[in-house]
């Protein structure tokens, strides 16, 4: 008997093929949508980038923030301040906020790696607030208030309302579906394997040479970058920013710990689930006010007690099936279709200290 080490299965490259065309699809979407609809799809495209760097950061490197609204609201307020006061141009200005917030957050995952468990999480909700502090004392930003994006700078961004809608579109298509690929390329690589075993046990890890510290760093600020360009797509489609808007525990965080929780924290199609399910559930219940949230909390609770990998992990736990598989399987050539998981195969020796 002979063994084969494969990673994708017939069911994933039909899931890669669907999902191209897809993606396709939706990059016509000007030609063929509203306004409504491009706005619509433009929301879910923004909210599946913040669910899936919010699964890596929880459900692969163990990160369990709270405070992510932090770069949400950093990257909104820093592109209002590169358009209005240096004159660059918005879509120009979204590339600079992500390496700005790359930046920012190395001195603060320096601080918050410190804590551990619950008070990681205190933590980066405290960093948040500190951050809505120091934006809502700038002055040249609206202060407490708020400011909004002269007319000017939006005529820059294109001459038509039309165009400029296609714009933001085209810019929250390829956040959105580039934020998905760069967490499905990371875990398919060895960084994701290590990933893979910090998750499962620190101290295994650590024993084998795995540079936890380094790799967690890294992974925290690759998340808060393309948050904070996420956040400051957000608000260019707004054309308005205030302190209490952008750093929104509630819009920012919670909302998306719901998806990822609901569609199944630790899987690549958790997050894009988890959206899709969202999204239909406020389209039919959004009308019930607080009857609504009743809702939510209720599905989000019984879906943590029934499965903790959410409802994905129920799907594909009684089909066999994924999607996007990240880990390597050792298949027999038999005619039989089974298939092991291994997760020891990978060398890692690029991952150990140095």
């Amino acid at each position: 008997m002979t063994y084969q080490i494969t990673r994708s299965t017939p069911t994933s490259r039909i899931a890669l093929v669907a999902a191209l065309v897809l993606v396709a699809v939706l990059i016509a979407a000007p030609a063929w949508g509203s306004t409504a609809t491009l706005r619509l799809l433009g929301e879910m495209l923004i909210y599946l980038a913040l669910a899936s760097l919010w699964n890596l950061l929880a459900g692969y490197t163990g990160l369990v923030s709270v405070g992510q609204q932090a770069y949400v609201g950093f990257g909104g307020y820093v592109l209002f301040s590169l358009a209005m006061h240096a004159g660059i141009h918005p879509l120009v200005a979204i590339p600079i906020v992500g390496l700005c917030a790359a930046l920012i957050s190395i001195p603060v995952a320096k601080l918050v790696f410190r804590l551990h468990g619950a008070y990681f999480a205190i933590g980066t909700w405290v960093v948040a607030e500190v951050f809505r502090l120091v934006f809502a004392q700038m002055s040249s930003l609206g202060g407490g208030s708020g400011t909004s994006l002269p007319v000017a700078i939006m005529r820059d961004l294109a001459s038509s309302k039309a165009m400029r809608e296609s714009m933001i579109y085209w810019t929250a298509l390829t956040l959105g579906v580039g934020s998905a690929a760069f967490v499905y390329l990371l875990l398919r690589s060895r960084i994701g394997l290590a990933l893979t075993a910090i998750r499962d046990s620190e101290i295994a890890s650590s024993s084998l040479g795995i540079a936890i510290p380094r790799i967690k760093l890294a992974v925290y600020v690759c998340v808060s970058a393309l948050t904070a360009m996420v956040g400051s797509l957000i608000f260019l489609q707004k054309l308005r920013i205030a302190p209490d808007a952008a750093f929104s525990v509630n819009d920012w965080t919670v909302l998306v710990i719901f998806m990822v929780v609901i569609g199944g924290i630790g899987t690549i199609e958790g997050p894009l689930v988890g959206v899709i399910l969202f999204f239909l559930m406020r389209s039919f219940f959004a009308d019930l006010g607080s009857i609504y949230l009743i809702i939510l909390g209720v599905l989000a609770i019984t879906i943590m007690i029934v499965s903790p990998r959410g409802i994905w992990g129920i799907f594909s736990d009684r089909l066999g099936i994924s999607l996007l598989p990240v880990g390597y399987r050792v298949q027999a050539n038999e005619d039989r279709d089974e298939a092991l998981p291994l997760h020891a195969v990978a060398d890692p020796r690029g991952l150990r200290s140095r």
